[in-house]
Protein backbone atom coordinates (compact mmCIF):
# COMPACT_ATOMS: atom_id res chain seq x y z
CA UNK A 1 0.00 0.00 0.00
CA UNK A 2 2.79 2.12 1.14
CA UNK A 3 4.59 1.72 -2.81
CA UNK A 4 0.86 2.62 -4.10
CA UNK A 5 0.51 6.12 -2.21
CA UNK A 6 4.25 6.93 -2.95
CA UNK A 7 3.32 6.01 -7.16
CA UNK A 8 0.47 8.35 -7.18
CA UNK A 9 2.41 11.20 -5.07
CA UNK A 10 5.13 10.46 -8.41
CA UNK A 11 2.26 10.70 -11.03
CA UNK A 12 0.18 13.44 -9.66
CA UNK A 13 3.53 15.88 -9.02
CA UNK A 14 5.64 14.40 -11.93
CA UNK A 15 2.44 15.41 -13.78
CA UNK A 16 1.76 19.43 -12.75
CA UNK A 17 3.08 20.93 -15.66
CA UNK A 18 0.69 19.09 -18.34
CA UNK A 19 -2.02 19.75 -16.13
CA UNK A 20 -1.14 23.42 -15.25
CA UNK A 21 0.74 23.86 -19.44
CA UNK A 22 -1.85 22.76 -21.82
CA UNK A 23 -5.24 22.90 -22.20
CA UNK A 24 -8.08 21.88 -19.81
CA UNK A 25 -10.09 20.36 -22.14
CA UNK A 26 -13.48 19.84 -22.75
CA UNK A 27 -13.36 17.03 -20.29
CA UNK A 28 -10.66 18.28 -17.94
CA UNK A 29 -9.39 15.41 -15.22
CA UNK A 30 -6.69 14.90 -13.19
CA UNK A 31 -4.50 14.95 -16.44
CA UNK A 32 -2.04 12.37 -18.21
CA UNK A 33 -0.95 8.99 -16.17
CA UNK A 34 1.53 7.06 -16.88
CA UNK A 35 2.27 4.17 -19.55
CA UNK A 36 1.78 3.12 -22.98
CA UNK A 37 -1.92 4.63 -24.70
CA UNK A 38 -1.97 6.14 -21.05
CA UNK A 39 -5.28 8.02 -20.54
CA UNK A 40 -4.56 12.11 -20.75
CA UNK A 41 -7.59 12.74 -17.95
CA UNK A 42 -9.15 15.20 -20.20
CA UNK A 43 -5.88 17.09 -20.36
CA UNK A 44 -5.67 18.45 -24.05
CA UNK A 45 -2.25 19.20 -26.21
CA UNK A 46 -1.31 22.61 -26.71
CA UNK A 47 -3.16 25.97 -25.78
CA UNK A 48 -6.60 26.37 -26.24
CA UNK A 49 -6.08 29.22 -29.20
CA UNK A 50 -3.68 26.57 -31.33
CA UNK A 51 -5.31 25.12 -34.22
CA UNK A 52 -5.50 21.71 -33.05
CA UNK A 53 -8.42 22.76 -30.65
CA UNK A 54 -9.95 25.22 -32.71
CA UNK A 55 -13.76 24.68 -33.88
CA UNK A 56 -14.04 24.94 -37.67
CA UNK A 57 -17.80 24.43 -37.63
CA UNK A 58 -18.35 27.80 -39.03
CA UNK A 59 -15.21 28.28 -41.08
CA UNK A 60 -15.93 28.93 -44.87
CA UNK A 61 -15.93 26.17 -47.47
CA UNK A 62 -12.89 26.14 -49.53
CA UNK A 63 -13.72 27.24 -53.02
CA UNK A 64 -11.78 24.04 -54.19
CA UNK A 65 -14.01 21.44 -51.65
CA UNK A 66 -15.05 19.96 -54.46
CA UNK A 67 -12.46 18.99 -56.58
CA UNK A 68 -10.05 18.14 -53.61
CA UNK A 69 -13.04 15.71 -52.34
CA UNK A 70 -13.18 14.05 -55.59
CA UNK A 71 -9.28 13.33 -55.44
CA UNK A 72 -9.19 11.07 -51.94
CA UNK A 73 -12.32 9.68 -53.01
CA UNK A 74 -15.80 11.07 -53.09
CA UNK A 75 -17.39 6.86 -52.54
CA UNK A 76 -14.38 5.44 -50.71
CA UNK A 77 -15.68 5.59 -46.79
CA UNK A 78 -13.80 6.26 -43.49
CA UNK A 79 -11.52 3.67 -42.72
CA UNK A 80 -10.95 3.64 -38.51
CA UNK A 81 -6.84 3.11 -39.23
CA UNK A 82 -7.06 2.26 -35.02
CA UNK A 83 -8.99 -0.25 -32.42
CA UNK A 84 -8.62 -2.93 -30.25
CA UNK A 85 -5.73 -5.66 -30.78
CA UNK A 86 -5.66 -7.53 -34.35
CA UNK A 87 -3.53 -10.32 -36.07
CA UNK A 88 -2.10 -10.29 -32.03
CA UNK A 89 -1.04 -6.97 -31.97
CA UNK A 90 -1.95 -3.10 -31.54
CA UNK A 91 -3.95 -1.82 -33.89
CA UNK A 92 -3.12 2.03 -33.92
CA UNK A 93 -0.19 4.54 -33.51
CA UNK A 94 0.39 3.86 -29.73
CA UNK A 95 2.54 6.26 -27.47
CA UNK A 96 3.56 6.28 -24.19
CA UNK A 97 3.69 8.76 -21.25
CA UNK A 98 6.95 8.84 -18.75
CA UNK A 99 8.18 11.32 -16.13
CA UNK A 100 11.75 12.65 -14.85
CA UNK A 101 12.59 8.80 -13.58
CA UNK A 102 13.21 8.13 -17.90
CA UNK A 103 16.50 8.67 -18.61
CA UNK A 104 17.61 10.63 -21.64
CA UNK A 105 18.83 8.27 -24.38
CA UNK A 106 21.07 8.78 -27.37
CA UNK A 107 19.19 9.29 -30.80
CA UNK A 108 21.14 9.00 -34.69
CA UNK A 109 19.27 10.08 -37.47
CA UNK A 110 19.23 9.44 -41.00
CA UNK A 111 17.85 13.01 -41.95
CA UNK A 112 19.47 15.16 -39.23
CA UNK A 113 19.17 18.51 -40.58
CA UNK A 114 15.21 18.46 -40.16
CA UNK A 115 15.16 16.69 -36.59
CA UNK A 116 15.59 17.72 -33.17
CA UNK A 117 19.15 16.68 -31.90
CA UNK A 118 18.91 14.33 -28.52
CA UNK A 119 19.39 12.89 -26.13
CA UNK A 120 15.29 11.84 -25.89
CA UNK A 121 13.79 9.96 -22.69
CA UNK A 122 12.69 6.92 -24.66
CA UNK A 123 12.79 4.14 -22.85
CA UNK A 124 14.20 0.83 -24.09
CA UNK A 125 10.01 -0.90 -25.10
CA UNK A 126 8.82 2.25 -26.27
CA UNK A 127 5.61 0.86 -28.13
CA UNK A 128 6.40 1.17 -32.07
CA UNK A 129 3.63 1.24 -34.50
CA UNK A 130 2.99 -1.85 -36.22
CA UNK A 131 4.92 -3.61 -33.24
CA UNK A 132 8.88 -4.34 -33.14
CA UNK A 133 9.19 -6.28 -36.12
CA UNK A 134 6.67 -3.56 -38.45
CA UNK A 135 7.53 -2.85 -42.12
CA UNK A 136 5.55 0.06 -41.84
CA UNK A 137 6.46 3.37 -40.84
CA UNK A 138 7.27 2.54 -37.47
CA UNK A 139 6.59 5.66 -35.31
CA UNK A 140 7.31 6.22 -31.83
CA UNK A 141 5.16 8.76 -29.92
CA UNK A 142 6.39 9.30 -26.12
CA UNK A 143 5.01 12.40 -24.07
CA UNK A 144 7.55 13.70 -21.32
CA UNK A 145 4.74 14.81 -18.30
CA UNK A 146 7.62 15.36 -15.48
CA UNK A 147 7.41 18.78 -13.95
CA UNK A 148 8.82 21.27 -16.09
CA UNK A 149 8.75 19.67 -19.32
CA UNK A 150 5.63 18.71 -20.71
CA UNK A 151 7.46 18.35 -24.19
CA UNK A 152 6.54 15.53 -26.70
CA UNK A 153 8.90 13.55 -28.67
CA UNK A 154 7.72 11.67 -32.19
CA UNK A 155 10.08 9.63 -34.33
CA UNK A 156 9.17 8.06 -37.67
CA UNK A 157 10.74 4.43 -38.76
CA UNK A 158 12.56 4.22 -35.26
CA UNK A 159 14.29 1.13 -34.22
CA UNK A 160 16.14 0.65 -30.59
CA UNK A 161 19.61 -0.48 -31.26
CA UNK A 162 21.19 -0.70 -27.53
CA UNK A 163 21.86 1.37 -26.05
CA UNK A 164 20.49 4.09 -28.54
CA UNK A 165 17.81 4.50 -30.61
CA UNK A 166 18.25 4.82 -34.93
CA UNK A 167 14.97 6.76 -36.57
CA UNK A 168 14.79 8.18 -40.41
CA UNK A 169 13.68 11.47 -38.81
CA UNK A 170 12.40 13.06 -35.50
CA UNK A 171 10.16 16.12 -34.16
CA UNK A 172 10.55 17.83 -30.06
CA UNK A 173 7.24 19.52 -29.50
CA UNK A 174 6.38 21.73 -26.48
CA UNK A 175 2.83 21.09 -25.32
CA UNK A 176 2.83 24.44 -23.82
CA UNK A 177 3.72 26.25 -26.60
CA UNK A 178 2.19 27.43 -29.72
CA UNK A 179 5.72 27.07 -31.62
CA UNK A 180 5.87 25.91 -35.29
CA UNK A 181 8.41 23.88 -36.81
CA UNK A 182 10.68 25.87 -39.12
CA UNK A 183 8.80 26.23 -42.78
CA UNK A 184 9.76 23.08 -45.15
CA UNK A 185 10.50 21.47 -41.77
CA UNK A 186 9.35 17.40 -41.72
CA UNK A 187 8.74 15.63 -38.27
CA UNK A 188 7.69 11.90 -37.53
CA UNK A 189 4.91 13.28 -39.94
CA UNK A 190 4.77 14.50 -43.70
CA UNK A 191 3.04 17.31 -42.86
CA UNK A 192 5.81 18.77 -40.08
CA UNK A 193 2.97 18.11 -37.43
CA UNK A 194 2.97 16.40 -34.27
CA UNK A 195 0.98 13.29 -34.22
CA UNK A 196 -0.12 12.62 -30.73
CA UNK A 197 -2.65 15.42 -31.02
CA UNK A 198 -4.59 14.26 -33.40
CA UNK A 199 -5.14 10.60 -32.68
CA UNK A 200 -8.46 9.62 -31.88
CA UNK A 201 -8.16 7.98 -28.11
CA UNK A 202 -10.27 5.70 -25.87
CA UNK A 203 -10.41 7.80 -23.02
CA UNK A 204 -11.62 11.15 -24.25
CA UNK A 205 -14.42 8.90 -26.33
CA UNK A 206 -15.46 7.05 -23.26
CA UNK A 207 -15.54 10.59 -21.59
CA UNK A 208 -18.10 11.96 -24.29
CA UNK A 209 -16.48 14.57 -26.30
CA UNK A 210 -13.26 15.01 -28.28
CA UNK A 211 -12.07 18.68 -28.27
CA UNK A 212 -9.72 18.43 -31.51
CA UNK A 213 -8.92 17.71 -34.86
CA UNK A 214 -8.15 14.43 -36.20
CA UNK A 215 -5.18 13.41 -38.33
CA UNK A 216 -5.91 11.54 -41.22
CA UNK A 217 -4.07 10.65 -44.66
CA UNK A 218 -5.25 10.70 -48.32
CA UNK A 219 -3.61 8.70 -51.46
CA UNK A 220 -2.13 12.09 -53.67
CA UNK A 221 -1.36 15.31 -52.58
CA UNK A 222 -0.21 18.20 -53.38
CA UNK A 223 3.48 20.18 -53.22
CA UNK A 224 2.36 22.55 -50.90
CA UNK A 225 0.72 22.80 -47.29
CA UNK A 226 -1.35 25.22 -45.94
CA UNK A 227 -0.77 26.78 -42.18
CA UNK A 228 -0.11 25.15 -39.75
CA UNK A 229 1.35 22.53 -41.65
CA UNK A 230 5.38 22.85 -42.07
CA UNK A 231 6.37 20.41 -45.01
CA UNK A 232 4.93 18.44 -48.09
CA UNK A 233 5.77 15.40 -49.58
CA UNK A 234 4.40 15.50 -53.46
CA UNK A 235 6.47 16.39 -56.80
CA UNK A 236 2.91 17.43 -57.81
CA UNK A 237 1.47 21.02 -58.33
CA UNK A 238 -1.90 20.09 -59.61
CA UNK A 239 -4.35 21.95 -57.39
CA UNK A 240 -6.89 19.25 -58.01
CA UNK A 241 -5.13 17.53 -54.77
CA UNK A 242 -5.27 18.39 -50.95
CA UNK A 243 -2.11 20.41 -49.54
CA UNK A 244 -0.78 18.78 -46.31
CA UNK A 245 -2.37 20.77 -43.76
CA UNK A 246 -5.47 20.74 -45.43
CA UNK A 247 -8.93 21.02 -42.88
CA UNK A 248 -12.10 19.23 -43.80
CA UNK A 249 -15.15 18.33 -41.76
CA UNK A 250 -18.39 16.17 -41.91
CA UNK A 251 -20.74 18.48 -43.12
CA UNK A 252 -23.32 20.06 -40.62
CA UNK A 253 -26.30 18.31 -42.07
CA UNK A 254 -24.96 14.82 -41.86
CA UNK A 255 -27.24 12.62 -39.89
CA UNK A 256 -25.43 11.03 -37.00
CA UNK A 257 -28.15 9.46 -34.88
CA UNK A 258 -28.26 5.70 -36.11
CA UNK A 259 -24.65 5.63 -34.84
CA UNK A 260 -23.59 3.83 -32.37
CA UNK A 261 -23.24 6.64 -28.87
CA UNK A 262 -19.11 6.07 -29.34
CA UNK A 263 -19.26 6.77 -33.27
CA UNK A 264 -21.21 9.88 -33.02
CA UNK A 265 -18.36 11.10 -30.38
CA UNK A 266 -16.49 10.86 -32.91
CA UNK A 267 -18.75 12.24 -35.79
CA UNK A 268 -19.44 15.06 -33.52
CA UNK A 269 -15.60 16.01 -33.84
CA UNK A 270 -15.68 15.91 -37.11
CA UNK A 271 -18.16 18.21 -37.85
CA UNK A 272 -16.66 20.55 -34.86
CA UNK A 273 -12.79 20.30 -35.13
CA UNK A 274 -12.57 18.40 -38.54
CA UNK A 275 -9.81 16.26 -40.19
CA UNK A 276 -6.48 16.78 -40.77
CA UNK A 277 -4.53 15.60 -43.88
CA UNK A 278 -1.29 14.55 -42.24
CA UNK A 279 0.62 12.14 -44.23
CA UNK A 280 0.24 10.28 -47.49
CA UNK A 281 -1.43 7.26 -47.09
CA UNK A 282 -4.99 4.95 -48.04
CA UNK A 283 -7.73 7.18 -48.35
CA UNK A 284 -9.77 8.60 -45.64
CA UNK A 285 -7.91 6.53 -42.86
CA UNK A 286 -8.79 7.82 -39.64
CA UNK A 287 -5.86 7.73 -37.24
CA UNK A 288 -6.08 6.40 -33.74
CA UNK A 289 -4.65 4.61 -30.70
CA UNK A 290 -4.84 1.27 -30.16
CA UNK A 291 -6.75 -0.27 -27.23
CA UNK A 292 -8.06 -3.22 -26.13
CA UNK A 293 -10.93 -1.63 -24.82
CA UNK A 294 -12.42 -0.58 -28.79
CA UNK A 295 -15.28 -2.49 -30.30
CA UNK A 296 -13.78 -2.85 -33.77
CA UNK A 297 -17.03 -3.82 -34.76
CA UNK A 298 -18.73 -0.88 -33.55
CA UNK A 299 -15.91 1.22 -35.45
CA UNK A 300 -16.73 -0.43 -38.54
CA UNK A 301 -19.51 1.74 -38.52
CA UNK A 302 -17.04 4.89 -39.73
CA UNK A 303 -16.55 2.68 -43.15
CA UNK A 304 -20.38 3.17 -43.84
CA UNK A 305 -19.56 7.23 -44.45
CA UNK A 306 -18.60 8.04 -47.53
CA UNK A 307 -16.09 10.76 -48.34
CA UNK A 308 -19.33 12.86 -50.19
CA UNK A 309 -20.45 13.56 -46.83
CA UNK A 310 -17.19 15.71 -46.17
CA UNK A 311 -16.32 19.46 -47.48
CA UNK A 312 -12.66 21.23 -47.27
CA UNK A 313 -12.65 24.20 -45.19
CA UNK A 314 -10.79 27.32 -45.65
CA UNK A 315 -9.70 28.26 -41.86
CA UNK A 316 -6.85 30.87 -43.39
CA UNK A 317 -8.54 33.75 -41.66
CA UNK A 318 -7.45 31.97 -37.75
CA UNK A 319 -3.73 32.71 -38.93
CA UNK A 320 -2.71 35.11 -37.11
CA UNK A 321 0.88 35.02 -38.05
CA UNK A 322 2.22 32.03 -40.56
CA UNK A 323 5.20 31.35 -38.29
CA UNK A 324 3.45 31.00 -35.34
CA UNK A 325 0.37 28.33 -34.35
CA UNK A 326 -1.11 31.04 -31.81
CA UNK A 327 -4.64 31.35 -34.03
CA UNK A 328 -7.30 34.30 -34.07
CA UNK A 329 -10.31 34.02 -31.67
CA UNK A 330 -13.37 35.11 -31.88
Amino acid sequence: MARARALIVTVLSGLLACTDGGSAGPGAGPGPELGPNASLGGWRPFPDDNPWNQPIDQAPIDPNSDALIASIGLAEGLHPDFGANYNGGPFGIPYIVVDSTTPPVRVSFDYADESDSGPYPIPPDAPIEGGPDSTGDRHVLVLDAAQGNCILYELYNARYLNPAWEVWSSAKFDLKSNALRPDGWTSADAAGLPILPGLVRYDEVASGRIGHAIRFTAPDTQAAHVWPARHDASSSTSLALPPMGQRFRLAAGFAISGYSPQVQVILRAFKEYGIVLADNGSPWYISGAPDPRWDNDMLRELKEIPGSAFEAVDVSSLMIDPDSGRAAQP
